[in-house]
């Protein structure tokens, strides 16, 4: 999440650390401009082709209100 203005970036990768530390670094172009990003949620996956299925699942209406229900409480934290 963007500490920014709390706007959601979902993704998936192999080396998670790694990753989030890519974007905190700006070197990914589509969150370059949210940055602080903080590690709110995460799922593990068996393989690459769920991880994508469940990628493209946050991304939608539904996915994006699963995930605020579920982060509920530690959002109410944030007001």
């Amino acid at each position: 999440m963007s500490e920014k203005d709390r706007d959601f970036y979902v993704g998936y990768s192999i080396d998670l650390k790694r990753r989030l530390k890519e974007h905190n670094a700006k070197k990914n172009f589509s969150t370059k401009s949210k940055i602080p990003l903080q590690l709110v949620y995460v799922e593990a996956g068996l393989n690459q082709d769920d991880a994508e299925r469940r990628e493209n699942y946050f991304k939608t209406t539904q996915g994006r209100r699963f995930l605020k229900l579920r982060i509920r409480k530690f959002l109410g934290t944030l007001e």
